[in-house]
């Protein structure tokens, strides 16, 4: 069942909606796992078929939700013995929650040392916005005729790396070199992978 979308639609947070992929939750499920050092690949893909199962069972004429996807996970886990790795995953998704409720991406940038210091004032000459990766997306999608699926990757691998500055504004002009670095490293991976299937061989 690896990797095969069964013609369920997930309804995202930011309301987007794609077919769901068996692999990310296995996905989710490994991650969990490996909070509580049980890095075991086979485990995620035995609890990834109950989760789903159940979702072909209840979901096969309708809409799913992120957040229903998400909570049949927890309850999986839950269930299965798991209780702290249930416990790390909810955990986890609160943290990124709150951390893109903690970054502003500012509009105005410094020209020179000394307008360096404007950039951490509040002042009006600065424009901010909340962190929404869904703007990436949309921005990959309307403006460079990226597939979903390939613009939301890029925008969690550009959102993965804002985490890991550890800062809580962002330069308008750092956000764009970073989706390009990605959709750069991105669409040369999916050329590569192109290149390398059986029937280009």
């Amino acid at each position: 069942m690896a990797g095969r979308m069964l013609g369920l639609i997930v309804v995202k947070a930011d309301g987007a909606r794609e077919e769901y992929i068996h692999t990310k939750v296995v996905g989710t499920i490994a991650n969990a796992l490996s909070t509580a050092g049980q890095a075991d690949i086979s485990v995620a893909e035995e609890l990834a078929e109950a989760v789903t199962f159940f979702l072909y069972r209840t979901g096969e004429h309708r809409d799913i939700s992120s957040n229903e996807i998400f909570s049949i996970i927890k309850t999986v886990l839950a269930a299965t013995s798991h209780e702290e790795e249930a416990a790390a995953l909810c955990e986890h998704h609160f943290q990124r929650k709150l951390r893109r409720c903690r970054i502003e991406v500012v509009e105005n940038s410094a020209n020179g040392l000394e307008e360096a210091g404007d950039f951490y004032t509040d002042n009006d000459r600065q424009v901010r916005n909340r962190w929404d990766k869904s703007r990436i997306v949309e921005d990959l999608v309307a403006g460079k005729g990226l597939p979903r699926q390939t613009a939301r990757a890029i925008a969690s691998m550009v959102e993965e790396r804002v985490f890991n500055m550890g800062i809580s504004l962002v330069p308008a002009g750092l956000l764009k070199q970073l989706v390009l670095s990605d959709s750069v490293a991105v669409m040369r991976a999916q050329q590569q992978l192109r290149h390398t299937t059986p029937g280009n061989i």
